[in-house]
């Protein structure tokens, strides 16, 4: 299992960014993916879910309405669209294959940062 996110950075409050993850090794498309996140001195927190086939999808209250889960099953990536970005969006942000789970596999995690 491989799992390579990218798109993080750095952001001003308000802005945008697209997070992707590359997953390999596995039958990306029999999966429940997630994204979750880490901000400095705090717990592993899940962000969003969506379905294998991408029909059903969860955010979590903190990103609801900013932030959007979706996957290109062709492609064998997963993505998370985030605007409206806020200073405590700050964090490391991880994809995981399965539901959240600290147990399941996950990359190495795309550093966002969100500052003025």
């Amino acid at each position: 299992v491989q799992l390579v996110e990218s798109g993080g950075g750095l952001a001003q409050p308000g802005g945008s960014l697209r997070l992707s993850c590359a997953a390999s090794g596995f039958t990306f498309s029999n999966y429940v993916m997630t994204w979750a996140r880490q901000a400095p001195g705090k717990g592993l927190e899940w962000v969003s879910s969506i379905a294998s086939g991408g029909s059903g999808i969860g955010h979590a209250d903190s990103v609801k309405g900013r932030f959007t889960i979706s996957r290109d099953n062709s492609k064998n990536t997963l993505y998370l669209q985030m605007n409206d970005l806020k200073p405590e969006d700050t964090a490391l942000y991880y994809c995981i294959r399965g539901r959240f789970s600290l147990s399941s596999p996950r990359g190495q995690g795309t550093q966002v940062t969100v500052s003025s």
